[in-house]
């Protein structure tokens, strides 16, 4: 809830119970972020893996926490899947922390380099599937400077995107203690 492009104050990742059947997803951001005293626009994002869980990772200044729940792995173009009438949770949520501002494509591209490594970590860790029916990713950068222009896997800061995601699912997606 709160995506798109504009200034933001806060990131929240909310746990939820794994049988979550709110849909006014807004209004309850809203009641968390209330309870939090968290004021200006904000962006949540909700999950039933345990918070504690949360797998940070850094790479030369980017830095990624995630949370990754695998129980129920999709493909992203399975045909199949589109014709279920639903779908199991799962979910994959990633926050990325850019040091230096984004223009508008390469903010873009952020997600798409954030993506691609997800599906390379869960791949990598034989997960069946690019991720979950409820995955997202939040990308956050400072504001003013000079925007860069991009944030391909091939470019400085997307490829330190890049392996933070890819460091940060590969941890989450392991066995677990």
């Amino acid at each position: 809830m709160g995506g798109g492009f504009g200034r933001i104050d806060w990131v929240l990742n909310i746990g939820v119970a794994s049988d979550y059947g709110r849909t006014d997803l807004a209004e309850h951001a809203a009641e968390v972020a209330a309870e939090l005293d968290l004021d200006g626009a904000g962006v949540a994002m909700f999950t039933a893996v345990d918070l504690n869980g949360l797998v940070g990772a850094d790479c030369e200044g980017v830095s990624v926490d995630a949370t990754v729940g695998i129980s129920h792995p999709t493909w992203a173009a399975d045909p199949a899947a589109a014709t279920e009438a639903t779908s199991a949770p799962g979910t994959i949520n990633l926050v990325v922390q850019m040091p230096v501002a984004l223009d508008p494509g390469a903010a873009v591209n952020a997600v798409i380099t954030a993506t691609e490594a997800k599906a390379q970590a869960l791949g990598d860790r034989g997960v069946p599937g690019t991720g979950t029916a409820t995955d997202a990713v939040t990308v956050v950068w400072p504001f003013g400077g000079a925007p860069e222009r991009f944030s391909g896997p091939r470019s400085q800061w997307g490829s330190r995107l890049g392996q933070a995601v890819y460091r940060a699912v590969w941890a989450g997606a392991g066995p677990r203690d």
